[in-house]
């Protein structure tokens, strides 16, 4: 019986390392926020202005079901004076992603970031690192990722 209740007690510990273990992996890589902040989108310093500045690289990807957005995107960047080979885009890993953002890494991209949204048409900017590591350049890049809110209706996106 006590080799029953022992077995018993190690798997519970076992589970419990385990799952701790998963969320502090989820923490540390910024998937799951233990002190959520308060809405970041387009928080901005007072006076700062949005610059378009096209020797940043662009990575767009497209995050809704909707084909063809990222070439659309890449098309305007281009007529914007951005060079071919500073502006790249493909699918998201998501079809759900729900407003169109901007992200940048450091502050100092911030008014970049910000022109950028403004030439796209208003989109919220977020400073993230999350994109940080698909940059394979010494070249600062913004990540743009368009969301539900670019889609033209009956292009079977869920609808709100």
């Amino acid at each position: 019986m006590s080799g029953l209740v022992l077995l018993l007690w190690s798997t519970a510990a076992a589970l419990v390392l385990i799952v701790a273990g998963i969320f502090a992996a989820l923490v540390m890589m910024d998937r799951i926020s233990l002190f959520p902040e308060a809405e970041r989108s387009q928080v901005q310093q007072p006076g700062l202005q949005g610059v378009v500045d096209t020797s940043y690289r662009v990575m767009i990807l497209n995050a809704t079901p909707e084909e063809g957005l990222a070439g659309e995107v890449r098309t305007l960047l281009l007529r914007e004076g951005w060079s071919a080979d500073l502006v790249f885009g493909s699918d998201g890993a998501s079809e759900e992603f729900e407003q169109t953002t901007v992200f940048y890494v450091d502050e100092a991209d911030e008014a970049a970031a910000l022109g950028l949204a403004d030439l796209l048409g208003g989109a919220d900017v977020q400073q993230s690192d999350f994109y940080a590591g698909l940059n394979d350049s010494e070249t600062p890049q913004l990540t743009v990722v368009i969301g539900l809110d670019r889609t033209t209706p009956g292009s079977g996106t869920p609808s709100g």
